[in-house]
């Protein structure tokens, strides 16, 4: 595993969706080992982040590539913008598990990305 990633830079689509899930997760848990972070759980804490990044490099397929671009456009810098859509994910997903997402789940997540602002994620 040669590439080394950073939250704050650009991750090219093809390196990142060359490389196999835990591959990526790997290499965000590498990554806040490196910086330091302490977190509750790294290893969940880096398959978000990994989640996300996969979401960015698919581009029009989701949602989350135009969020991104927004919420950059908003002010966030590249690291919180992963960190607000990880939040929107998680929650979503969270409430798959309790059966509270009713209807497509896929368009239930790209609503609730659609109305995620840089404001809505700094006011939390």
């Amino acid at each position: 595993m040669a590439y080394r990633y950073d939250p704050e830079a650009d991750v090219p689509a093809e390196n990142w969706l060359g490389l196999a899930e835990d591959e990526r997760i790997e290499l965000a848990e590498a990554y806040h080992k490196r910086a330091k972070i302490k977190l509750p759980n790294r290893r969940l804490h880096a398959a978000l982040h990994a989640a996300v990044e996969t979401q960015i490099a698919m581009g029009e397929e989701t949602e989350a590539e135009a969020t991104f671009a927004r919420l950059s456009s908003e002010g966030l810098d590249r690291h919180e913008a992963i960190h607000a859509i990880a939040d929107v994910l998680a929650t979503h997903m969270w409430n798959l598990q309790k059966g509270q997402v009713a209807g497509d789940p896929n368009e239930t997540y790209g609503m609730k990305l659609r109305e995620l602002t840089a404001r809505k994620w700094l006011a939390k």
